[in-house]
């Protein structure tokens, strides 16, 4: 180490940013949605962003979703990205894949039937919705 402890003590906070970061890319990479459903969820992006800000919108829900949901829209507001575009695949997929993740913890949390009432999108793209989640699709929509 060097002789200077505010040098160790920044090199060693960069070093645990680090891997951190690295933890994180690869929590997404495991967590996130695969193949055709991450084509999918990529296609619905646009029906699940109008989604969530209805669900942000609503006062009927209870606090701590809609302070998930400005958190992500914070996020989203970000002008870098947590994984920088150059990291194949996880570079463009990962605005998809962490709102995948915070619309899991809401759905379940919020309800399917007040997710289905804010829906803006077709009942194709709300299967999809129910895929992302892990979620049944309710009776009527099978």
């Amino acid at each position: 180490m060097t002789d200077w402890w505010w040098v160790d003590l920044l090199l060693a906070t960069a070093a645990g940013l680090a891997l951190i970061w690295i933890a994180l890319i690869v929590a997404l990479a495991v967590a996130g949605p695969r193949g055709p459903l991450l084509r999918e969820a990529l296609r619905v992006l646009p029906d699940l962003l109008r989604l969530l800000r209805r669900l942000a919108a609503d006062g009927g829900l209870p606090r701590g979703v809609r302070f998930r949901l400005v958190l992500l829209f914070a996020y989203l507001a970000l002008p870098f990205d947590l994984v920088p575009d150059f990291i194949p695949v996880l570079g463009y997929a990962d605005d998809a894949i962490i709102v995948a993740l915070v619309l899991r913890s809401v759905v379940r949390r919020a309800g399917i039937d007040a997710i289905r009432g804010h829906w803006p999108g077709s009942d194709d793209g709300f299967a999809v919705l129910c895929r992302l989640t892990r979620l049944p699709l309710p009776r009527n929509e099978t």
